[in-house]
């Protein structure tokens, strides 16, 4: 049976830190990284794996997204797994439901619950007859009965407007997808669409006509939307583009090239999530980097405060993030 010497010495850290980590001494000033390390190493050893940390049971992940929708955008894919590893970390017995399962299919023993995707009024509503214990991830449609925890997609947009503008340019575009809003059941304009809507006319630089938008965050669709404003546009083509997501920005490289048309000496491409592709396609994508792993670790201490201290005040939290710059911008 592994023991806390055991630890310490595969974590290199010393058994008092090993031990009052494990103990879950609060007193204790040391990084993440290191309770990390030591939790990791402990799991890995099957040192008191369900004593580590209190067990959290009757939770539920609400993964409101169709099979098509994680295909066709990796980032919610990317934010299933970590919220899934996360749980395991603190010791949290997670059970997922799909939209296609129903908001009547959760538990009425159910003590709190993490959600992604877009929830009607009526789900909301079934949801606080259930539980005050909530956090939603990339949105904040109920912030006064439920915590939510994002990327700050306006700062992002004013900083890639601010950083476009600064290399000179003034022709700026946008291409992005549409927020389906499921009370209407109709298609409404996104966040980053209406920030950059209001920045670029309070520069004097809105265009309408370099603006092209439809339903869906695919490759794609990115394909699609930027062959149109190829055809329709012309040499009159914005000489930059934000785009809303990777997997956009990834179909409008692929028109872009398929029309030789230059990137970046002739259109510039700044997008947000940094997935993994991004790296690799050509040229490399200009794109700001979501902490996944920071937005899913936060999104399960949030639901901890709540079930386990009964904290009351409903948060909202905003996480920032940087421009990783790759070669699809000068």
């Amino acid at each position: 049976m592994a023991t806390i010497k055991d630890i310490a010495e595969i974590a290199g850290y010393s058994i008092s830190t090993v031990s009052r980590v494990l103990n879950n001494d609060q007193s204790l000033s040391v990084p993440d990284e290191t309770r990390d390390k030591i939790y990791e190493v402990a799991e890995k050893l099957n040192y008191r794996k369900k004593t580590v940390r209190p067990i959290v049971k009757n939770i539920v992940f609400l993964y409101w997204l169709t099979d098509k929708e994680e295909l066709e955008d990796v980032y919610f894919k990317t934010m299933r797994l970590e919220i899934e590893k996360m749980a395991r970390k603190f010791n949290v017995e997670l059970t997922t439901y799909k939209i296609g399962d129903g908001i009547d299919s959760i538990p009425d023993n159910t003590e709190g619950f993490i959600a992604v995707g877009t929830f009607s009024d009526k789900e909301l509503k079934y949801l606080r007859g259930i539980t005050t214990n909530g956090v939603f991830i990339d949105s904040t449609p109920d912030p006064t009965h439920y915590d939510s925890v994002r990327p700050d997609l306006v700062q992002i947009t004013k900083n890639t407007i601010d950083f476009l503008v600064e290399k000179g340019h003034k022709s700026i575009g946008f291409i992005g997808g549409t927020y389906h809003n499921p009370n209407t059941d109709k298609d409404e304009m996104d966040l980053r669409e209406r920030e950059f809507r209001k920045i670029m006319d309070e520069k004097g630089l809105l265009n309408d006509q370099f603006i092209f938008c439809r339903r869906g965050f695919s490759v794609d669709n990115g394909y699609y939307l930027m062959s149109n404003a190829i055809e329709k546009l012309g040499d009159a083509l914005p000489t930059a583009f934000y785009i809303a997501a990777d997997p956009i920005a990834v179909g409008c490289l692929q028109a872009l090239n398929e029309n030789g048309i230059a990137i970046p000496n002739r259109v510039s491409v700044i997008s947000i999530n940094n997935i993994s592709v991004a790296k690799y396609v050509s040229p490399p994508l200009t794109t700001f980097h979501i902490d996944m792993r920071e937005m899913c670790k936060n999104a399960v201490q949030l639901l901890l405060e709540q079930v386990i201290e009964k904290r009351k005040l409903v948060k909202t939290l905003y996480l920032g993030s940087d421009m990783v710059t790759r070669k699809s911008t000068k």
